[in-house]
């Protein structure tokens, strides 16, 4: 290996121990999202619910739906071979999420649900739009210090204490329909000022109940002072029978498929990764520069033909033979045509001058001057056989260069 690379790596490795070291005892920030996810232990998750939702729904069957939508599991229960046509289940559909999580189609499924007897209670924020307009209702929202805010149920058979809700959001209902809704549970915030959060509304044979205070059932509030007194009693509400808890969607936003999500789940470790990256660049970069080969200089093949042509000429030139080395240099030039550009020579005429013209794109005139001097030569119309031989010389240099 290089001594280069080998210094590189050390320093990558230097200081990458630098920040593994240097992060060791750094704290971890905590995660304040609102996931909302059974599987999460930050503050907003539902990992304590999931693992304490039993106890809260005392001698009841929980079935948790993780795979499909509300629509698509309600209708797969849907009996519809029977003469009196039902649900093949009976119970309670519970979501608990942030914000709405049900689409449009599984509203119009909750409603055929409920109608058959059965019950819906939903913990959210905010509501799906067909749902608040078939019940009649409104939410509206306000942000407030996350102080004072108090949370308590109506009917204090059920319970009579109120408890400090500290949350900067205060989601409630705003419009309801007097004349066919309940009220469950009441909020209230620095200003004392009095808003409905928890109601029941009757719907056919069945009830929906609706929340605007998911957090309340969240890990940071059960495991706050006794406010999981405060899930038990909104619980307390749901009737005796199965529950159908709808997991889905908070489920695919918390969870990472990613092959790297344990990485990117650790700040250190994520560091680490990129400066790898990086650094796994850098090298690549300059390595490649510095060790790039060097592109061989390929010469032409000479052309043997060529020199043996002239080593010829120049022995004829020296033995004074001009006569013999005249008829070797036309014998190679008309060769070289014939090989060439394909052309007759048998007649040096006007027809052969145009051909080579057109071929070669010399100039005509000088063609025309080195098929006068051939034909002079050949029926011995010369004077001085070395001024001959310069002459058709330089004719065919100018032709073939």
């Amino acid at each position: 290996m290089n001594k280069s690379i080998k210094i590189y790596i050390a320093i990558l490795v230097f200081v990458l121990t630098l920040i593994l070291i240097s992060d060791r005892n750094e704290k971890k920030p905590i995660d304040w999202r609102p996931t909302f996810s059974v599987h999460d232990k930050i503050p907003y998750g539902l990992y304590i619910l999931n693992k304490e939702i039993k106890p809260l729904l005392k001698n009841q069957k929980i079935e948790k739906i993780a795979d499909v939508t509300p629509y698509e599991y309600l209708d797969s229960k849907y009996d519809a071979d029977t003469l009196v046509e039902n649900y093949k289940i009976e119970g309670t559909f519970l979501s608990i999420s942030d914000l709405e999580n049900i689409d449009e189609q599984s509203v119009k499924e909750l409603f055929y649900f409920v109608s058959h007897g059965n019950n819906v209670f939903l913990s959210m924020r905010t509501f799906p739009e067909a749902l608040m307009d078939s019940l009649k209702i409104d939410t509206k929202f306000e942000f407030h210090e996350p102080k004072n805010n108090l949370i308590w149920m109506a009917n204090k058979n059920v319970s009579s204490k109120k408890y400090i809700f500290q949350q900067s959001v205060e989601d409630y209902f705003s419009k309801i329909d007097t004349a066919n809704t309940t009220v469950l549970g009441y909020q209230s915030n620095e200003k004392k000022e009095r808003h409905i959060n928890f109601i029941k509304v009757p719907y056919k044979y069945g009830n929906f109940y609706l929340h605007t205070q998911p957090a309340a059932f969240t890990n940071f509030h059960l495991l706050k002072k006794d406010h999981f007194q405060y899930a038990e009693d909104v619980f307390s509400y749901i009737p005796k029978g199965d529950v159908f808890w709808y997991t889905k969607l908070q489920n695919d936003k918390s969870i990472s498929h990613s092959p790297l999500r344990f990485i990117h789940s650790q700040p250190a470790l994520k560091w680490a990764w990129y400066l790898s990256l990086l650094g796994i660049l850098i090298f690549i970069i300059f390595n490649a520069k510095r060790k790039q080969r060097i592109v061989p200089i390929l010469k032409p093949l000479p052309n043997l033909t060529v020199d043996f042509t002239k080593t010829i000429g120049n022995l004829y030139y020296q033995e004074g033979d001009h006569e013999n080395l005249i008829d070797k240099k036309i014998i190679y030039f008309l060769e070289k045509i014939r090989n060439e550009y394909l052309i007759d020579t048998t007649k040096l005429d006007d027809v052969f001058i145009q051909k080579l013209h057109h071929k070669t794109g010399k100039n005509l005139a000088d063609i025309r001057e080195l098929v006068f001097l051939i034909n002079e030569h050949r029926n011995s119309y010369h004077g001085s056989l070395e001024e001959d031989l310069i002459r058709i010389n330089n004719a065919i240099e100018k032709i073939l260069h």
